[in-house]
């Protein structure tokens, strides 16, 4: 079974997906906004190199850290899409502009 964790990053009102999978073996893969999966050794280590890429976790995301990135929490809409073609297309989504 798979875990899912959705971290973002934001260029003024456009934001950067990246999807963290923990597998059952204890390792993690990464689906960047260019499409690429990105493995790793364990989650921990996939979280270390988003936060160094200045991704955030939306799961650890209040309504004051979204204000900072220039959004508000009910503009995202999470990504989704039945397989990893079609979901690369989503990856990068602008937010219409803040009135």
């Amino acid at each position: 079974m798979n875990n899912d964790q959705w971290w973002l990053a934001t260029l003024g009102r456009t934001i950067v997906w990246a999807r963290l999978r923990e597998l059952e073996a204890g390792t993690a893969e990464v689906l960047d906004s260019d499409g690429n999966m990105l493995s790793y050794d364990s989650p921990d280590t996939a979280k270390a190199a988003l936060m160094d890429a200045e991704f955030a976790a939306l799961d650890g995301m209040d309504a004051e850290d979204a204000a900072d990135r220039g959004f508000a929490l009910d503009e995202l809409v999470v990504p989704y899409a039945e397989d990893d073609d079609r979901l690369r297309a989503l990856m990068v989504q602008t937010l219409p502009r803040a009135h």
